[in-house]
Order: C-alpha cells, then sequence, then structure tokens
C-alpha cells in the first residue's frame, strides 16, 4: 500500500486508545524457538483475556544484535480500564509462565502510550 494514500481510516487505533508495548532482548541461542512461542502461545494467551482487541509483533531494526534481535509485541485496548484489567489480573501469571520457560534468556521492559491520533 502506498503510504501517501493513506486516510486515518486505514490506520488502526482511535484517540484515547491505549497501546501497551512490551519491548524484549532476546538471546540469540532462543531466539527462533521465542518467536514460535511468542506467536503460537503467548501472544495468543494475552489475545484470549479480551483486554486486547490486536496485537502485532515486530523485530527492532538498526540495533546491536551481537547478544540477539530485540522484539517488540504491541497490544491495542479500546481504553484504559480494558489495559488496567489485564495488569491487574492476568500480568503476573503470564509474565511468571515466560520467565517459567526462558530464564534469563530474555529481557523485557515495557510502555504504556495512548493514541493522540
Amino acid at each position: 500500500m502506498d503510504a501517501n494514500k493513506l486516510n486515518n481510516d486505514d490506520i488502526p487505533g482511535q484517540p484515547g486508545e491505549i497501546i501497551y508495548n512490551v519491548t524484549n532482548k532476546v538471546d540469540a541461542s532462543i531466539a527462533n524457538e521465542w518467536v514460535q512461542w511468542m506467536l503460537n502461545e503467548h501472544i495468543p494467551d494475552i489475545m484470549k483475556t479480551k483486554c486486547f482487541y490486536s496485537s502485532r509483533l515486530v523485530k527492532i531494526l538498526e540495533i546491536d544484535e551481537s547478544e540477539g534481535p530485540t522484539y517488540a509485541i504491541q497490544y491495542h485496548a479500546f481504553s484504559r480500564s480494558d489495559y488496567n484489567r489485564y495488569i491487574e489480573i492476568h500480568a503476573d501469571n503470564l509474565r511468571k509462565k515466560a520467565f517459567s520457560k526462558w530464564g534469563n534468556k530474555f529481557f523485557a521492559f515495557r510502555s504504556v502510550m495512548e493514541i493522540v491520533k
């Protein structure tokens, strides 16, 4: 799709919606398996909570990959209350599952953003 032909209706998300971004530095020794686990297990588990209406896994480019690649997962929520429900009810258990499976082979940091336009 030609970016010059996009209008606001073609771009996901509306003002006031929330993007929960989880950035992960992944050890090179597990990178391929980790991506498959994210796509087939972890992201679907998060989406099953019904706190988010869409998600996207991206690989961050133009960054030092000597220790492994860096990925970000963006989860879109209709409201701050949907995001808060995820954090209060589901996040701890799902994070524990990830650390139980991968240990210290990945590092995650999180940010929460509100769509302005």
